[in-house]
């Protein structure tokens, strides 16, 4: 028994994504078949993929623009030779294509908002809503695709949080001396940090405006880190220098495989403008870090409970919290403990296991299979 897992392409984060979905089958009487419509073959996907089988069909972005009929043949010929029980799409592109592909029950994954907001983007999901179940990555995005598609039962638009594989993620960590070496932080020195696309959507502007207010009541060693590249480098750069703390804030750009420098932090910064989830945060999360984030987006439903919120773009409010944070002793500071039961690969396995439409699924087009093969699948 098969899925077909149909992914836009695997430049970051969407390779995760595509490992996340693939070790939803993990132990299960599944195969998993993950096809990338874009992107040429890489060895490194295909092991990051996770999955029994990895295709690249090898397209350019502009080749699957509009009806993308080349990609809907291959498909087809593809569910030709397998028992496929349905498909996995991320994105609307991937969507289309396996409705219009395959007769198949179909999952699609959203991870950004207004994905629906077109009324012609409406039309052909609308058409074949009877085997479609919308995943998203948040509630706040699945409420925002509510709002567009009013008319469908609310069952059919549902929530999967994005995930990591906790244990594997903190097997990656450096250790903090090293970290800070690497990266040439002195080992005293108190390192707010931040990564991410320096991008509008990201807000550093908002940090760096909170940070030079905060600055005063901070450790004289405070170093605020940002790791990052894009189009703001040089537009926050100059901010910072008119804001006099050019001196105490380091622009480190992008660091490959950032995440394992995370234990060189002592406090992690998110200032997102509604971020569909923010997967940097449960990275965080994952090397035991304090975290503060703009009450916005996908990324206030992942640190509501396990660290601090602040009005999106109120640099006062997120200086007190600086502040706040930075009087707290080591053994006081707030780290999340919620990453096992709601953001892990086992937590996402039995939540998708326990959606009607999978269970629908599930024991329409394979009664007698899962009946022999019915331990294998979570409860």
């Amino acid at each position: 028994m098969y899925v077909l897992h149909i992914c836009h392409s695997y430049y970051p984060p969407f390779l995760d994504c595509a490992r996340q979905y693939a070790a939803l089958f993990k132990d299960s009487p599944y195969k998993v078949v993950t096809v990338y419509l874009t992107g040429k073959p890489d060895p490194e996907v295909e092991r990051g993929s996770a999955s029994d089988e990895v295709i690249f069909l090898g397209y350019s972005s502009k080749q699957v623009k509009g009806l993308k009929l080349g990609a809907i043949a291959k498909i087809r010929q593809l569910v030709k030779s397998r028992d496929f029980a349905f498909c996995i799409a991320h994105r609307a592109k991937p969507t289309y294509v396996a409705l219009l592909a395959t007769g198949l029950p179909v999952v699609s994954v959203h991870h950004n908002y207004n994905d629906y907001g077109r009324f012609t983007r409406r039309i052909l999901v609308n058409f074949y809503r009877k085997r479609l179940l919308m995943l998203c990555v948040s509630d706040s995005v699945r409420d925002e695709m509510r709002q567009h598609l009013k008319h469908w039962p609310a069952e059919q638009i549902q929530t999967l949080y994005n995930r990591i594989d906790v244990d594997a993620v903190r097997q990656s960590l450096l250790p903090r001396q090293e970290a800070r070496r690497r990266l040439g932080l002195e080992d005293d020195t108190y390192v707010i940090a931040n990564v991410g696309r320096l991008h509008r959507d990201k807000d550093q502007a908002t940090l760096l405006r909170g940070f030079a207010q905060a600055l005063p009541g901070l450790p004289a060693n405070t170093l605020l880190l940002i790791m990052g590249k894009g189009p703001l480098e040089l537009e926050l750069k100059s901010l910072a220098s008119a804001l006099g703390i050019a001196d105490k804030v380091c622009f480190a750009g992008l660091v490959p495989e950032a995440r394992r420098y995370f234990r060189a932090f002592d406090l992690f910064v998110l200032t997102s403008d509604h971020e569909p989830f923010g997967m940097v945060l449960l990275e965080a999360m994952a090397a035991e870090l304090p975290i503060i984030s703009s009450d916005s987006g996908g990324a206030a439903e992942v640190v509501h409970g396990s660290g601090a919120l602040f009005e999106l773009g109120d640099g006062r409010q997120l200086a007190n919290l600086l502040v706040e944070q930075a009087l707290l002793s080591s053994s006081d500071r707030h780290t999340c403990n919620v990453l096992g039961s709601k953001f892990s690969d086992i937590a996402a396995r039995q939540h998708f296991f326990s959606l009607s439409f999978i269970k629908d699924v599930l024991s329409i087009k394979h009664l007698s299979r899962i009946g022999e093969c019915d331990a294998s699948f979570p409860d």
